[in-house]
């Protein structure tokens, strides 16, 4: 599998969770659609464009178990967050509940909206090692109260890497009159994902990361009930169009004049690339290599895992503590003298290193990981190299 991906063979890389990696075919595919958009421009986009669009939100509706009305196209998952957080309505003390295991840049979304609307921004606790989906939904619930308008939640988890209950916290909100947001930037590609079911009102991913499309390519899924609440994040031709398209929500959030619509039209290439009849086999070894590395590494570090060892909590990326005081030097040190790509960072007072693996990835990348943590760990009472 490596042959059908561009990575550069003198890097490790473990760090598919960071911003994913193309395949070849796909690629290729992606540049096809850039070439065909320059060869007549006009007839692209002018006249093309949204059939196209059209289509390629149905192969992605199927995908992720969604009408295809329902979704469209951003270009991350932070794009698609912050249209919804930039439009829900909030008035003074309203809370937005979340948790401490949420990606920063959605954190600092989050509290933008708040500090302008005067509304509060609940950051619930949910302690590791995690022990059942009891007690995760536990943790955020004891954190709703009569002024909680907005519950958002991760489901895989970006810095922990841990897959969240969302199923049964969206049930309660939904009865509740609580409007749900999910990230699931993780989680399409890596875990099974039918929108649907998940009975989330609003919920954005990447395709660009566990689903192999180019960058730039996420999504931003609405639930039909709740799609008047949300407002353009650039106004352009898609409000008030002159030719109605779809609907407002398509409209509104898709007709922006010139873009490239490539990385987007590349996402069926993906999609049919993951559904080669070995995939399925691939992932369960990339979980199996993942959970391999998980127990190598404890080992090795003597410090608890974050969670039991179950598809139920992880995927093919793990997030384990290690005992390194300057997360940002171990991260160098491992890429720099050990030639492997792979994520250190602090959170809640612990170094974490995440290990993503991927179908490219074998069980020497691992073992090269598993080795370099060893000699970067020195025994008791031996001081640490600089």
């Amino acid at each position: 599998m490596r042959d059908l991906f561009l990575l550069r063979p003198d890097v490790v890389f473990l760090n598919h969770g960071a911003f994913g990696a193309c395949p070849r075919p796909v690629f290729e595919a992606y540049q096809r659609w850039q070439v065909e958009l320059e060869r007549q421009p006009v007839e692209f986009l002018g006249r093309r464009a949204m059939d196209l669009m059209a289509w390629a939100r149905g192969r992605l509706g199927l995908y992720v178990g969604a009408d295809p009305a329902d979704v469209v196209y951003v270009t991350n998952a932070t794009t698609g967050l912050n249209i919804v957080a930039r439009s829900l309505a909030l008035e003074p003390d309203d809370e937005i509940v979340s948790t401490d295991h949420e990606y920063g840049a959605i954190e600092r979304t989050w509290r933008f909206v708040c500090e302008a609307r005067r509304a509060r921004y609940i950051k619930a606790p949910v302690p590791v090692p995690l022990t059942s989906a009891e007690a995760v939904v536990a943790a955020v619930w004891a954190h709703v109260s009569a002024r909680t308008r907005i519950l958002h939640l991760s489901h895989l988890t970006s810095p922990t890497a841990l897959i969240f209950p969302v199923a049964e916290l969206c049930r309660r909100a939904r009865s509740a009159g609580i409007v749900t947001v999910v990230d699931g930037a993780h989680a399409p590609g890596q875990i099974p994902v039918n929108l649907d079911e998940l009975g989330v009102d609003f919920y954005a991913a990447n395709c660009h990361k566990w689903m192999c499309a180019p960058k730039g390519a996420a999504f931003l899924y609405a639930r039909r009930e709740v799609q008047p609440l949300l407002s353009p994040l650039v106004v352009s031709w898609g409000w008030r169009p002159d030719v109605p398209g779809p609907s407002p929500f398509i409209d509104e959030q898709q007709r922006q004049g010139t873009r490239d619509l490539a990385a987007w039209l590349a996402v069926p290439a993906a999609i049919d690339f993951l559904h080669d009849d070995r995939w399925a086999a691939r992932q369960a070894a990339c979980h199996t290599l993942a959970a391999a590395a998980r127990r190598a590494i404890t080992a090795v570090t003597g410090l608890p895992a974050l969670s039991p060892e179950s598809s139920e909590w992880f995927g093919q990326m793990v997030s384990l503590p290690v005992p390194w005081p300057d997360a940002a030097e171990a991260q160098r040190r491992l890429r720099e003298e050990f030639g492997i790509e792979v994520p250190v960072f602090n959170w809640n007072g612990l170094a974490l290193l995440r290990v993503s693996v991927q179908a490219y990835n074998v069980a020497a990348d691992v073992d090269r990981l598993v080795d370099a943590v060893r000699r970067m760990i020195p025994p008791a009472g031996v001081a640490s190299p600089s």
